[in-house]
């Protein structure tokens, strides 16, 4: 490329008529030499980083490919999660709609009133021997059960202290046939309703004392339930004293 160029110069200058010396091609050439030899230079350091560069990409192509390995094996191990939390929705339905299903072969079998003080959240002695023979009589052998328990107050006192005074006392009677007699307490239901449905007009002291209680309801799916429910009904129900 450099003998090519500088016959080209030596042409050119005896075209033009001219006479070229030595220095002066040297003058004219050289430079160009030097820029040529220049860009041959970088063309041969470009090569070579080129070249550097080959195994880089190369690791970096293995890389990528690896991360798609990994981005593919992780989208189907979400997609394996979701069907199988899609599954267990299925499942705790179909539990969910048996068990509302099988509410109606639920029946009351059995229930104790107990009152409480004025006032007061506290179980009595009398209350604590209604809830003991409730407990040794038909939920001594019942199996499918479970207890509603409803707390009341008299109408003395405004709406919303009766309501948690309510829920108080219902609650005493959860914790003691918890504590007590080793009713688990999932099987329990309890709600407070304050001075609603009285037992009576509450027009004397004694008709108040009887509306300051807790009903507590057994209710059972075990068969024959419904006849021990039939042939004992005095002892279902507690007489408030």
């Amino acid at each position: 490329m450099k003998r090519l160029l500088e016959a080209t110069v030596m042409s050119s200058l005896l075209l033009m008529g001219g006479c070229a010396t030595k220095k002066y091609v040297a003058q004219t050439v050289d430079p160009v030499n030097a820029k040529v030899e220049q860009v041959d230079k970088n063309q041969q350091s470009t090569q070579k980083q080129l070249e550097g560069d080959e195994p880089k990409i190369s690791a970096a192509d293995e890389k990528a490919s690896s991360a798609d390995a990994r981005a593919t094996d992780a989208i189907g191990r979400a997609d394996a999660a979701s069907k199988k939390s899609d599954q267990v929705k299925a499942d705790l339905q179909a539990e969910l709609n048996n068990r509302i299903a099988n509410l109606d072969d639920y029946k009351s079998s059995g229930s104790a009133t107990v009152l409480f003080k004025f006032n007061s959240a506290k179980l009595t002695d009398d209350a604590k021997q209604q809830l003991d023979q409730l407990t040794s009589g038909q939920l001594a052998s019942a199996r499918r059960f479970f207890l509603a328990i409803q707390g009341y107050t008299d109408k003395v006192g405004t709406p919303e202290y009766n309501l948690e005074l309510s829920r108080r006392r219902a609650e005493s009677v959860q914790t003691y046939l918890v504590g007590e007699k080793n009713i688990p307490v999932y099987r329990i239901q309890i709600i407070g309703l304050g001075k609603d449905k009285p037992v009576n007009e509450q027009k004397t002291r004694d008709d108040r004392e009887k509306n300051r209680r807790v009903e507590v309801t057994l209710f059972s799916a075990d068969s024959g339930a419904a006849q021990s429910q039939n042939s004992t009904p005095t002892q279902t129900a507690s007489t408030p004293q």
